[in-house]
C-alpha cells in the first residue's frame, strides 16, 4: 500500500467456502488493502486452511492469523505452520497469539486461570522465537533436545491478542503487535493504548514499535436505522454483546445488567427477546453499523483512540457486505476520508425517511412480495402444464394465463400475510426473517392493501377470462382460491393463526392448482393430474412448516396457534420429515402403479437439495436453532427443483409418446 493511504485490513472468520475467502482477498489486494486477518472461530471451519489458499493465490497482501491459542496448539506445531505459509507468502505472515474466552475454553474442558495465560502466551513466544532462529529447544525427561529444520526465510510478525493488562503489557514489551478482540469498545482501546505504550517505553523499545490493530465487526446498509436493525436480529451479534465483560461494559457506560439479560436469552437461543433488550447505543459502542462512509468514520474514530490497523470483519459474511466494507475501507484509506468521514460523522442518525425514492418504495413493494415464495405457485400451475403436454393437450395463451393468476394470486396472499402478520405483533422489527418493509415504515400498510388489490383485481379479470371460455365449473375453484388468498391472515378467517394453515395450504397449493390448472389448459378433469398434485402439495406445505417450526417462539409470544406450537419441536420436526419424505414416496408410488409417466422420476435428481434439507432439520432437532433459520427459503428451493424437474420429465413424455 502507498505511503499516503492509511492501513487498512479486511477479516474473514472460518466459515463460507475456502474459494470465496480467496475472492474476497483478491478483492481487497485490488483495492489496495494492507491485510486480510483470518480470525479463529472454535467450531468452525480452520483459519489456516483459509490463509493457506490465499497465501498461495493471493500476491502482495499482508496475511495475518488472530488469535491462534497455545493451549490448543501447541507452540512447536505452530512455528512449523508459519515457516510453511511463509514460504507461501514470502515475509507477507503476521502471528497474533491470545487464549480465547474462557467460554470457549471451558467447551473445549480446558481449565482457565488469568495469571496461568499470560505466562502460556509468553512461553509460546518464547518457544516460536528460538525455534524460528534455529535453536535447539530443551525436553523433558532427559529426552532428545527439539532441532527444528524449519526456520523461516523471512521474518514473522509476532502479535500478541487480548484484551487484560497483562496481555498488553507484554504487547509493549516485547510484541511487534497487538490486536484487540473482536468487538472492542473505544473507551477499552484507549485504556490497551495507554498501558501498552508504558511497558514500551519501560522496555526502551522505540516509538512505534507495536503496531495496534483490532477487529472492527462492521455490517452495512443503505442507512444506519437499518443496518442497526439488521444487527439486533443477528444471533453473532446477540452472542458477541453477551460475553462482553462487566468491565468492558462499565468502561463503555453501560450496566452489565443489561449483557447478563441479554445472554440469558442468547443461551435459551430466544433471539428475538434478546434482540429487543439490545439498545441502539450498545451496539454503537460495540460494533460499526451504516452506509460505507459510516463505517469509515467509525474506523476514523478507532485511529484516533490508538489503533493503527483497523481490521473491518463483516458480521455477516457474504458478498454484499464485503463488497461494501472494502467500499468504507478504501474511503478510511484514501486522501477523500477527512470529507467523508465529516459528513457522516455529522449525521450519525440519518434514517431512511430522509432518503425514501420511487426505488426505494419499489424495493419495499418487492420484499413484502416475498419473490423467493413465488415458486409455490409457480410449481402447480407448471406442472399441470407439464401434463398437459404429455397429454398433447397443451394450449399455451391458456397455460400463459393460469400461470400468471397463479402467481397473481400468491402476491396477494404474501402482502396481506405480510400486513396482518405486522398487525397481529407476530413481525417486528427485530423478527429474524420479517421483511421489514412495512415495520420500518418504508412501505406504508395503505400501499400494502393497495398492491395486495391489484394482485387480487388482475387474478380476479383473468379468472373471469378464462371462466368465459372453459365454462363455470372454474368459478368454484377461483372463489376458493381468492377465499384461501385472502383469508390466509386477514379476518374473519386467518386460518394460518388457527393451526389450519397446514391442510389448507396442501389443498389449495397442490390439488386445487394442479388440478384447476390442468381443466383450464384442456377443459378436462384428470386422475393423472391428482395424482401429480399430492407430491406437489406436500412440499409446498413443507415450506410452510418449516417457516412455522422455525418461528415457533415468535408466534407463542404473539398469541397464534399453529401445528407446530401444538404438538411441539420434536413432532414439529417429525411432520417436517414426513412432508419432504412423502413427496419422493408419493412420486414413486404415482409411477409404480402407472398413475403418472415415468420420466416424471427425473424429480428425483433434486436429491442433493433433499439431502441439504433434511440435515437442517436435524440439526434443528437437536437443538441448533441458526440451522434452520433458512428453512423455508431452503424447501422453497427443494420445491421448485422438485418441480422444474418432474415437468421436464413430463415435457420429454410429450417427445418420447409423440402419439398421445
Amino acid at each position: 500500500m502507498a505511503d499516503s493511504r492509511r492501513p487498512v485490513g479486511l477479516g474473514l472468520g472460518g466459515h463460507g467456502e475456502v474459494a470465496a475467502a480467496v475472492g474476497y482477498a483478491q478483492q481487497a489486494a485490488a483495492a489496495g488493502l494492507d491485510s486480510v486477518f483470518f480470525h479463529e472461530t472454535y467450531f468452525e471451519r480452520d483459519a489456516i486452511t483459509y490463509a493457506a489458499a490465499v497465501a498461495r493465490d493471493v500476491a502482495e497482501i499482508r496475511i495475518g492469523l488472530g488469535a491462534l491459542n497455545p493451549n490448543t496448539r501447541h507452540p512447536v506445531l505452530t512455528a512449523m505452520t508459519l515457516s510453511a505459509l511463509d514460504d507461501m507468502a514470502p515475509g507477507r505472515m503476521t502471528l497474533a497469539l491470545g487464549t480465547a474466552l474462557p467460554l470457549r475454553l471451558g467447551q473445549l474442558r480446558i481449565p482457565y486461570q488469568p495469571e496461568a495465560a499470560i505466562e502460556k502466551v509468553e512461553r509460546a513466544m518464547d518457544d516460536l522465537t528460538h525455534l524460528w532462529r534455529g535453536d535447539r529447544l530443551p525436553a523433558p525427561d532427559g529426552l532428545p533436545e527439539i532441532e527444528p529444520m524449519f526456520p523461516p526465510l523471512h521474518p514473522v510478525q509476532l502479535w500478541v491478542a487480548g484484551y487484560r493488562r497483562a496481555f498488553h503489557e507484554l504487547a509493549g514489551r516485547r510484541a511487534d503487535g497487538f490486536l484487540a478482540r473482536p468487538a472492542e469498545s473505544i473507551a477499552a482501546l484507549r485504556v490497551g493504548v495507554s498501558r501498552i505504550e508504558a511497558a514500551r517505553r519501560a522496555a526502551g523499545r522505540p516509538e512505534g514499535a507495536v503496531e495496534v490493530a483490532g477487529y472492527l465487526l462492521a455490517l452495512a446498509d443503505r442507512s444506519r436505522r437499518l443496518a442497526l436493525d439488521r444487527a439486533k436480529r443477528e444471533p453473532f451479534v446477540i452472542y458477541m454483546l453477551s460475553v462482553q465483560s462487566d468491565q468492558a461494559l462499565t468502561r463503555a457506560g453501560f450496566d452489565p445488567a443489561v449483557r447478563q439479560q441479554i445472554g440469558a436469552a442468547w443461551r435459551s437461543e430466544d433471539y428475538h427477546r434478546a434482540a429487543q433488550l439490545i439498545p441502539d447505543d450498545l451496539v454503537d459502542a460495540f460494533l460499526l453499523c451504516g452506509t460505507p462512509e459510516e463505517i469509515a468514520a467509525g474506523c476514523e474514530r478507532y485511529r484516533l483512540a490508538g489503533m493503527t490497523l483497523p481490521i473491518l470483519q463483516p458480521i455477516l459474511q457474504e458478498d454484499e457486505q464485503v463488497e461494501a466494507l472494502l467500499r468504507a475501507a478504501v474511503i478510511y484509506s484514501s486522501a477523500q476520508t477527512a470529507a467523508s468521514v465529516d459528513r457522516a460523522s455529522s449525521e450519525p442518525g440519518l434514517g431512511d425517511s430522509d432518503r425514501v425514492g420511487l426505488g426505494r418504495r419499489a424495493r419495499g413493494w418487492l420484499e413484502i412480495a416475498r419473490p423467493f415464495s413465488l415458486t409455490a405457485a409457480a410449481t402447480p400451475v407448471a406442472a399441470a402444464g407439464g401434463l398437459a403436454l404429455a397429454h398433447h393437450a397443451m394450449n399455451w395463451p391458456l397455460f400463459l394465463l393460469a400461470f400468471a393468476g397463479g402467481i397473481l394470486l400468491q402476491v396477494g396472499t404474501n402482502v396481506v400475510n405480510e400486513i396482518y402478520d405486522v398487525r397481529k405483533g407476530v413481525d417486528s422489527i427485530t423478527s429474524p426473517r420479517a421483511s421489514q418493509a412495512l415495520v420500518t415504515g418504508r412501505v406504508k400498510e395503505r400501499a400494502a392493501f393497495w398492491l395486495a388489490g391489484t394482485a387480487f383485481g388482475l387474478a380476479t379479470a383473468i379468472g373471469v377470462y378464462l371462466i368465459t371460455v372453459r365454462g363455470w365449473d372454474l368459478l368454484i375453484l377461483g372463489l376458493v382460491g381468492l377465499l384461501g388468498g385472502w383469508g390466509y391472515t386477514a379476518p374473519p378467517l386467518q386460518y394460518k393463526y388457527r393451526a389450519a394453515g397446514l391442510p389448507l395450504v396442501f389443498l389449495l397449493m397442490g390439488p386445487l392448482m394442479v388440478l384447476g390448472g390442468y381443466f383450464t389448459v384442456t377443459g378436462r378433469w384428470s386422475l393423472t393430474a391428482a395424482v401429480v398434485s399430492i407430491p406437489i402439495g406436500l412440499l409446498v406445505t413443507a415450506i410452510l412448516h418449516g417457516n412455522e417450526w422455525r418461528d415457533i417462539g415468535e408466534d407463542a409470544r404473539a398469541g397464534i396457534s399453529t401445528v407446530s406450537i401444538r404438538a411441539g419441536r420434536r413432532t414439529a420436526h417429525a411432520l417436517y420429515v414426513f412432508l419432504v419424505v412423502g413427496a419422493y414416496m408419493a412420486l414413486a408410488l404415482g409411477v409404480a402403479f402407472a398413475a403418472i409417466p415415468p420420466l416424471s422420476l427425473f424429480a428425483i435428481l433434486s436429491l442433493p437439495l433433499f439431502v441439504r434439507a433434511l440435515r437442517a432439520s436435524e440439526l434443528g432437532a437437536a437443538g441448533q436453532q441458526r440451522a434452520i433459520a433458512m428453512i423455508d427459503l431452503e424447501t422453497a428451493q427443494l420445491h421448485m427443483a422438485f418441480g422444474a424437474l418432474m415437468v421436464l420429465g413430463l415435457a420429454v413424455t410429450a417427445l418420447w409418446r409423440p402419439g398421445g
